[in-house]
């Protein structure tokens, strides 16, 4: 197993991520309000819709730290946030469902890192090694490099 600093780096951010995805999935569990409140009218079936995905949080979470379900799990996870990027709009946008103590402090780091999230889910999973490739071997290079 390579421990390189890239790998220990790579290995840390999973399990932030992990706990991150773990601890998000409980509150969808046990306390759904605030996710109700943030859905888009459009969702079908709100209630089921934020009880199952809890379960894919907590299920991604539980992938990324498996190794053999790692990759599958970083995919699932970044499509997930993915498609609950409606929802983080509606929320930073309207008034009726943002609570007042979380402004633009929050919403707009919230919204603008969307798209790490989804990138970090992807690369701390092994499924895409961009931008960054880790050689493990010098037999590995191609020739002339």
């Amino acid at each position: 197993m390579d421990r390189t600093p890239f790998s220990r780096t790579r290995t840390a951010l999973r399990i932030v991520l992990a706990v991150a995805f773990l601890a998000a999935g409980v509150l969808h569990l046990v306390v759904p309000g605030p996710f109700l409140a943030i859905t888009p009218d459009w969702v079908p079936r709100p209630e089921t819709v934020i009880r199952l995905t809890g379960v894919a949080e907590i299920a991604g979470a539980i992938g990324l730290l498996t190794r053999r379900f790692r990759v599958a799990a970083g995919i699932g996870l970044a499509l997930y946030a993915l498609c609950v990027f409606p929802a983080n709009v509606r929320h930073a946008f309207d008034p009726d469902v943002s609570l007042p103590t979380l402004g633009w402090a929050y919403h707009g780091p919230r919204l603008l890192l969307q798209p790490v999230i989804i990138w970090l889910c992807l690369w701390v999973s092994a499924a895409i090694e961009w931008p960054v490739r880790h050689e493990t071997n010098a037999s590995s290079k191609a020739p002339g490099e």
